[in-house]
C-alpha cells in the first residue's frame, strides 16, 4: 500500500505536465502574442502527436481553448495555473542561488523541484529570501 509521501509525488507528476505546459503557453503568448503547437513540440523535444494529446488533456481540464489549426490560448484557470508554477520556479531558483549554486545550475535543478516543493517548504524558502537566514 502506498504511503503518503508516494501519493503525494505520484500526484504532483500528474501535474507537472500540465504546469510545463501552461507555463510554456503563457511565456509564448507573452513574447510573441500568440502559442501555436510547433512551438511547444520545438520547446518540449516531443512530436506533434505527444503535443497535440497533451493540449487534449489541458482543454478537458479546463486549461486551454483551442480550435484545430488556431492558436492555443489559455483559460483563466490556465493563467493562473502558469502564474502559481512561475512564481513556485522563481523561489525554487533564487533560493538555490542564495545557497550559492550557479545562475544556470539553479535554472536547471529548480524546473524540476518546483514541482515537488510543498507550500510549507516553499514557504521557508520563501521567508529565507525575504529575511535572511533563521537564527537559533
Amino acid at each position: 500500500m502506498p504511503t503518503k509521501v508516494h501519493q503525494r509525488t505520484r500526484s504532483d507528476h500528474a501535474s507537472e505536465v500540465a504546469e510545463d505546459y501552461v507555463e510554456a503557453i503563457a511565456d509564448a503568448i507573452a513574447d510573441r502574442g500568440i502559442c501555436r503547437a510547433v512551438e511547444l513540440v520545438n520547446q518540449f523535444g516531443v512530436t506533434h502527436a505527444t503535443v497535440n494529446n497533451t493540449i487534449k488533456r489541458l482543454q478537458r481540464d479546463g486549461l486551454v481553448k483551442t480550435a484545430p489549426y488556431q492558436p492555443i490560448e489559455l483559460t483563466e484557470r490556465g493563467k493562473r495555473l502558469a502564474s502559481q508554477s512561475r512564481r513556485r520556479h522563481e523561489i525554487v531558483q533564487a533560493f538555490l542561488q542564495k545557497l550559492g549554486v550557479s545562475a544556470r545550475t539553479a535554472a536547471t535543478d529548480s524546473e524540476g523541484i518546483e514541482h515537488h516543493v510543498s507550500k510549507e517548504t516553499l514557504g521557508a524558502m520563501k521567508r529565507v529570501l525575504d529575511n535572511g537566514w533563521p537564527t537559533g
